[in-house]
């Protein structure tokens, strides 16, 4: 190899180095080299240092090398993946507050920004490489949009400083010219300054066509403007904005982040924890699927870059080796110059698209493996937390299944040992408030996490429920009132509100009557059930009428007109000892129901027995027998005694004088 070849393969080694300063570019020239396939020697061949020389190089040789299979739509479709995956990863996944989370994700936004950078760097690094393939094509001006306008820009601006020095250079003669002269020079002036009004106006509208196309990316075709615009998106993580990226929490608008797992939370928080872990899971999985599409999708767009890096490296080495012509003339040294020179400018367009390219590979695979630990470390919380959430579950069903279970021994043991129905259905309506309310508690401890906000809201709750339904909580209240000592049960007749009856139910807001209609004492049921409301009981004007518990008994009386004259002594003996032996069947029973009331009341009651009484009234003198009589059989003592005195008036002829008008008997209870 002569000299002269060595010198131009020395400058293109040096240029290269200078070019590039980095020496991942030699490891990534040496790698492309090494895969490079070498020519097979054919056998009996001198070594390759002693080859025969290469032909001169003819036009096949200065030809160049080949186009790169690289277009700018697939530039800008990368950017656009990069960049929507850069916006996923800062925004997408909710901090749960783990202890580990803040470092997983201030990592994968470092990387995330990063690749971005890199992502840029070589889309503008390919931009340029583009750009020069095209202006090499043969008929290509290079005079695209962008360069028209800078070349308009730049002719506009020097018409307009040559018409300013045109312009100074009249106006500088005119003091020294007098008469037509000067006036033929103040016309030129004035054209001249016409002439730069519109030459200004013009280089305004340029520039401002310019600056229009730079804020919106140029034109259709403008590869680096529609770079530009998609770097405008994302200013903090190309270092253009004016502080550090925002946290994914932040920029979500996700507001501060809460424990994924508390053990004093509730069953609703700890559902919600367990939703958000599921949540950033499956966030994280997608965040997976997208950044192996990215990474698929730059190993397509370096698979073209390295093999024309490969072909470059190549064609470097070939050209290299081959020897000037001997007898070479100055044009054609300079044209291998040239082609050298193009090999470098390309090796150096590559490397600075592939080289960033490689670098976005490693860096996505740390990113993917960043995701993976984060991923493992939401799935150990979220099965934590739905342990946590089974736990509280079976001990929320466990203490609901023991409350039933004693609900249901109560009721058992209610039966069997409580014999009287009143008192046992007191014992069941006290056995559903307890389990009621004991389940509630249950639920409200398992359920809620937040005792202030509960009490709180209870408190509203409360005031609500107070004012709208205070008749049903005034019959509730009223209900612990009717089943009380002196309460009233089931069978019980009872006056109240004008209505008498008997008893049929008790409930806890309100109570059933058996409506009874009759004049005097003969009471019968007309067919209709009266419904009174517990509260009832606390309205002043309506009274409640009802026996004494224990006391079935009411107190009736005969009233006897007399006539002055007569033995009135033998009519009192008579009428009073029919009355006494109408009671006689009776006496055992009331005697025991009178000692019912003293030890109730633990008051001095004398013990019913008839009894009579002589008073004026106003029909005159008149004789009161009272005397008690069972409830349930006062008729038939009535209508016994009714008759008894009819019997004894019609045969005593002396009770017969004196007795005027007919007897009377009468219930004193009304």
């Amino acid at each position: 190899m002569r000299p002269h070849a060595l010198a131009i393969a020395s400058r293109t080694a040096g240029a290269l180095l200078q070019g590039l300063g980095l020496a991942s570019c030699l490891w990534c020239a040496a790698a492309a080299w090494a895969q490079a396939p070498q020519p097979a020697a054919a056998p009996g061949a001198p070594p390759a240092a002693t080859a025969a020389p290469a032909p001169a190089a003819g036009p096949a040789a200065q030809a160049g090398p080949a186009p790169v299979a690289l277009d700018g739509q697939d530039l800008l479709r990368h950017l656009n993946a990069v960049v929507s995956w850069y916006g996923h990863i800062t925004t997408d996944i909710q901090m749960l507050g783990l202890p580990s989370e803040v470092l997983y994700q201030d990592q994968a936004q470092d990387l995330a920004a990063q690749v971005v950078k890199l992502a840029f760097q070589s889309a503008r690094a390919g931009a340029v490489l583009i750009i020069a393939q095209e202006n090499a094509k043969p008929g290509a001006g290079g005079n695209d949009q962008a360069q028209r306008r800078a070349q308009a820009e730049a002719r506009t601006a020097a018409k307009v400083q040559d018409l300013q020095a045109q312009i100074a250079a009249l106006e500088a003669k005119l003091p020294s010219l007098a008469g037509a002269r000067r006036a033929d020079l103040e016309v030129q002036v004035e054209r001249a300054r016409g002439q730069l009004d519109l030459q200004q106006a013009l280089l305004d509208a340029i520039r401002k066509m310019k600056a229009f196309a730079a804020e919106n990316g140029g034109t259709a075709g403008d590869l680096a403007g529609s770079i530009d615009q998609l770097a405008r998106t994302v200013p903090e993580a190309l270092g253009q904005g004016t502080g550090a990226p925002k946290p994914a929490a932040a920029a979500a608008g996700a507001g501060p982040a809460r424990p994924a797992f508390s053990s004093s939370g509730g069953l609703l928080s700890q559902v919600a924890s367990l939703y958000d872990c599921m949540t950033s899971e499956r966030k994280i999985k997608d965040l997976l699927e997208r950044t192996d599409r990215l990474r698929d999708g730059v190993e397509k767009t370096r698979t073209p870059l390295r093999d024309a890096l490969r072909s470059t490296i190549q064609d470097s080495q070939a050209q290299a080796d081959r020897p000037l012509p001997a007898d070479g003339s100055a044009a054609e040294i300079k044209a291998e110059i040239q082609s050298e020179r193009a090999l470098t400018d390309r090796f150096k367009g590559l490397a600075g698209t592939l080289l960033p390219l490689s670098q976005e590979t490693l860096l996505l695979d740390d990113s993917k493996a960043n995701l993976e630990r984060w991923r493992d470390l939401v799935q150990r919380a979220s099965g934590r937390v739905l342990r946590a959430v089974l736990g509280r579950v079976a001990v929320i069903l466990v203490v609901l299944g023991l409350i039933l279970a004693l609900s249901e021994a109560w009721r058992r043991v209610t039966f069997r040992y409580v014999q009287e129905p009143r008192r046992r259905r007191q014992f069941l309506v006290l056995r559903r408030v307890v389990s009621g309310l004991l389940i509630v508690i249950v639920v409200t401890l398992g359920f809620v996490t937040d005792f202030s906000s509960l009490a709180t809201f209870a408190g509203f709750i409360t005031a609500g429920i107070a004012v709208g339904l205070q008749a049903v909580l005034l019959s509730v209240a009223a209900y612990f009132l009717i089943i009380g000592r002196y309460g009233i049960r089931v069978g019980d007749r009872i006056t109240i509100a004008g209505t008498t009856g008997d008893v049929l139910d008790v409930g806890l807001v309100r109570f059933y009557l058996m409506e009874l209609a009759g004049t005097g004492m003969d009471f019968r049921p007309t067919g209709r059930i009266v419904v009174f409301s517990n509260s009832v009981l606390f309205q002043a004007g309506t009274p409640l009428f009802r026996q004494i518990p224990g006391a079935e008994y009411a107190w009736h009386e005969m009233v006897v007109a007399l006539a002055p004259e007569g033995d009135h002594q033998a009519v009192q003996d008579k009428l009073l000892g029919i009355v006494e032996e109408a009671y006689a069947g009776h006496r055992v029973e009331m005697e025991r129901q009178h000692e019912v009331i003293a030890q109730r009341g633990e008051i001095q009651v004398e013990a019913p027995r008839p009894e009579t009484r002589m008073q004026l009234g106003d029909a005159g003198l008149e004789l009161l027998v009272r005397y008690p009589v069972p409830i349930r059989d006062a008729k038939a003592v009535d209508e016994l005694v009714t008759r008894k005195v009819l019997d004894l008036i019609g045969t005593d002829p002396d009770l017969k004088a004196t007795v005027k008008g007919t007897p009377k008997i009468r219930n004193m209870n009304k």
